[in-house]
């Protein structure tokens, strides 16, 4: 939010410089970010003089430039050569002197230099209008008038207007500052604090009079739930003009293009006190009627900048007996909006439903100065002043004269808050006693009312347009802030509290598994936990009616709650893969959202995605395909890291995965993973292969809450290994026969792995070869082959018995 340095003065007259202003402002909340200086004219016409022309002739090389003696108050006539048509002898012109910055159309800056044109040496620029800013005519040079003398420089003629601006970055819930008035009462509460008690200058609506009623417009509000409070008046004989330029110059210095006087008006009233108008053309309003009303949904609506809109049937409208004439509170619309041709306005000022006005907002995607503070909140109680200063300063710079009285629609007075705040409360928050004293100065400097004082606190009412302020802590705040924070003692003695912590809380697991993952070469993603409702008939196991649905979507694409994690991280391998970056290792920690009848859950999962090669191509080792295998290795990496170790795994029917495995604990599912269905990838523009694993870290989360660490020496004595190569059916997996072996040995046979596979036309149909490999140690002597052997005997004839296997 841009506020003038020279506007608040007019408010609250300080001898404080900016800086020292920007430092109290941002010691009272309303954080400074920045200043920046205004020029009402850039360059303030530094440099430029007033000429005379003595003499004019034309150029000996050029039949189009003329050569002029100019006098600029020295001794020396300066040579200039001049293209313009319209230069003569005796004129006063504006004289750019060597040296002098000039800033073009695009506000780059080019210097004055001397320099030969043609052959001959030129001194300086006689200047156009538009050259140095004052105006836009490029005609010919200015002509000055002839009272003036050589010499002058032109920033006395044409007085230059500079301010500072400061940059706030308002807080959302300061809406009281949303104006040069508001900020000018913290800043005045914030003087005071400092020994400074300076009146605010508030401006006077007193000489607003009636002159007739002849073009009364009649009020009529349907929603007074969303328009508690709606003024109007007409004025008449108007001329739509361009603003002065004192008015210009306040709304270039905050960001504002000024477009004509009633407009720049109601702008100017707005960032003045902070209450939005809106000037209607009084003879496009039918019958000389306004309704404040909703419509039916569906009803198309053109708004001022030419987009025509459908509008819902929440959204506020003001409209006449026939027609929608404006957005409430949002937009105007094209057909009642103010032209040069306007001769008589209908003056809107209202106080509307914060709420609604935020809605209706963002579900047209409009974020206008008008919304941006309604939606937070204005002060209901100056809406018929804020509009009788609109007037009075229409009836200034625009003529007219009022044909109304103001139609006040305010059935229901917003009373102002009351609080109780008791000391005891104040120095506990604070952790300091402050006078009570100063407290009521500093409430009383911020318009609270105290209205009785006890020795456990004080009565107190609120204005209303503190929205923010409505509890005991709230005005606690407000003190702390006026007091200053830097003023607050520090104790020497600092108390430290340890909180008692478990090592497995989901923040510090999870963090572990990440540092672990990032290790492995892969990059965390968050992506947006709202999705679009498409995504259900992709995967059959996600159903319509599970959906949580946005009741106020920003678009489409944004209506639902995301139900599986996997679409919106293949967005995310889309976007990377269409940009040449096909190698990918992604992983997310993230919530699903599903609706089950009436009930509503978010379930917390843990989704790891890869694709493309396992590295870069060099010369010592060809590139690798990232395998199924590899998901499932850094998934056992991860369950051994937490400690889990009793998976079992079984085939994963699901439509996710043309091939995958879930990974159980009992009855508990704990992962599922594979590859990602093809036509699942397809309707996301990839057409290379992606391994998903979907980890459900709720249930993670319990199973390790149970998990008893055991803690055990490493063995002193070797190990020794054996391996069998089996020919099997081509239905046996190898978590069966892992099993299998260790149900028949517990005491030394401590690993089983799966080292080779292979199917070919050199084996049987239907058969497959394993070669696995066991490890064996004895924790208390040395192995022997007899104990091995006798094991691997064992094993053989188990494996032969279950599952028809036989040695190669």
């Amino acid at each position: 939010m841009k506020i003038s340095f020279n506007w608040l003065k007019q408010f609250i007259n300080t001898k404080w410089s900016a800086e020292e202003t920007e430092v109290l402002l941002t010691d009272l909340g309303l954080e400074v970010e920045g200043i920046e200086a205004f020029e009402s004219i850039k360059g303030r016409l530094e440099g430029i003089l007033v000429g005379r022309v003595e003499s004019c002739e034309s150029h000996p090389n050029a039949d189009r430039l003329k050569l002029t003696k100019v006098n600029i108050g020295t001794d020396t006539l300066l040579t200039i050569v001049c293209g313009a048509p319209n230069v003569a002898e005796g004129q006063l012109v504006p004289v750019a002197t060597i040296g002098t910055t000039l800033y073009d159309d695009k506000g780059q800056p080019w210097t004055i230099k001397k320099g030969k044109i043609r052959g001959e040496v030129s001194e300086g620029m006689i200047c156009a209008e538009d050259e140095i800013g004052l105006g836009g005519s490029h005609d010919g040079i200015m002509v000055l008038e002839d009272a003036l003398i050589p010499g002058t420089p032109l920033n006395e003629v044409f007085p230059v207007e500079t301010d500072e601006v400061f940059e706030i970055g308002l807080t959302p819930n300061r809406a009281d500052a949303m104006s040069h008035w508001g900020v000018a009462r913290d800043l005045r509460a914030g003087l005071i604090q400092n020994e400074i008690n300076l009146p605010i200058d508030t401006p006077s609506v007193s000489s607003f009079h009636v002159e007739n009623r002849s073009n009364r417009v009649s009020i009529e509000v349907k929603k007074p739930k969303l328009a508690p409070r709606y003024c109007g008046v007409t004025v008449s004989g108007i001329e739509v003009k361009e603003s002065p330029d004192w008015l210009k110059n306040k709304l270039k210095a905050i960001g504002i293009n000024p477009k004509n006087t009633i407009v720049d008006a109601t702008n100017y009233v707005m960032h003045e006190l902070g209450q939005p108008l809106h000037a209607f053309d009084l003879d496009k309003i039918k019958d000389r009627k306004i309704q404040v009303k909703t419509l039916k949904s569906g009803t198309k609506f053109t708004t001022l900048d030419g987009i025509e809109r459908e509008l819902h049937e929440d959204d506020l409208m003001i409209c006449d007996s026939q027609k929608p004439l404006c957005i409430a509170g949002v937009f105007g619309g094209l057909e009642s909006g103010v032209t040069k041709n306007t001769s008589s306005i209908f003056l809107e000022s209202a106080y509307f439903n914060a709420v609604s006005i935020r809605k209706t907002a963002k579900r047209h995607g409009l974020n206008t100065d008008a919304s941006f503070r309604y939606e937070r909140g204005i002060d209901p109680n100056i809406t018929e002043f804020a509009l009788k200063r609109a007037v009075l300063l229409i009836q200034e710079i625009s003529g007219g004269h009022v044909t109304s009285d103001v139609d006040d629609f305010y059935p229901k007075k917003i009373e102002d808050f009351q609080v109780f705040l008791t000391f005891d409360k104040i120095n506990h928050l604070i952790g300091q006693e402050i006078d009570s004293g100063v407290i009521k100065t500093i409430l009383t400097s911020l318009d609270i009312k105290v209205n009785n004082v006890s020795e456990s606190g004080l009565g107190l009412t609120i204005p209303a347009y503190r929205v923010d302020v409505r509890r005991e802590v709230d005005v606690i705040e407000e003190i702390l802030r006026v007091y200053g924070y830097n003023n607050i003692e520090s104790d020497s003695k600092f108390n430290v509290s340890v909180a008692n912590s478990s090592p497995y809380d989901d923040y510090k697991v999870q963090n572990k598994i990440a540092d672990q993952l990032v290790s492995q070469g892969f990059y965390e993603t968050m992506a947006n936990s709202l999705t679009t409702k498409s995504y259900v008939d992709l995967i059959d196991d996600l159903k319509e009616e599970h959906n949580v649905n946005i009741l106020n979507a920003l678009s489409s694409d944004l209506g639902v709650m995301r139900q599986s994690m996997l679409c919106s991280g293949l967005e995310s391998l889309s976007y990377n893969i269409n940009r040449k970056s096909t190698d990918l290792k992604f992983f997310e920690f993230g919530k699903t959202y599903h609706k089950f009848n009436s009930d509503y859950k978010e379930l917390k999962h843990l989704s790891l995605f890869l694709t493309g090669f396992k590295s870069s191509k060099t010369w010592i080792r060809p590139q690798e395909t990232t395998s199924f295998f590899e998901l499932k290795g850094i998934l056992a990496s991860i369950f051994e890291k937490l400690g889990i170790t009793d998976l079992s795994f079984q085939t994963v029917e699901s439509s996710l995965f043309s091939e995958g495995l879930m990974g159980k604990i009992k009855a508990q599912t704990i992962v599922e993973f594979g590859r990602v269905t093809p036509h699942i990838l397809k309707s996301f523009d990839i057409d290379q292969e992606v391994l998903y694993a979907d980890v459900h870290w709720d249930a993670v989360l319990e199973v390790i809450q149970n998990h008893q660490l055991k803690i055990k020496d490493i063995p002193k004595y070797p190990s020794t290994q054996r391996d069998f190569a089996l020919l099997l059916d081509k239905s046996v997996k190898f978590d069966d026969l892992k099993t299998s072996a260790f149900k028949t040995d517990k005491t030394i046979l401590k690993e089983v792995d799966l080292f080779d596979v292979y199917e070919g036309d050199k084996l049987p149909e239907e058969k497959k070869s394993y070669a696995l490999r066991f490890k064996f140690i004895d924790e208390e002597k040395t192995l022997t082959d007899k104990q091995v052997d006798k094991v691997m005997t064992k094993l053989q004839n188990r494996f032969e018995t279950e599952f028809g296997a036989s040695l190669r």
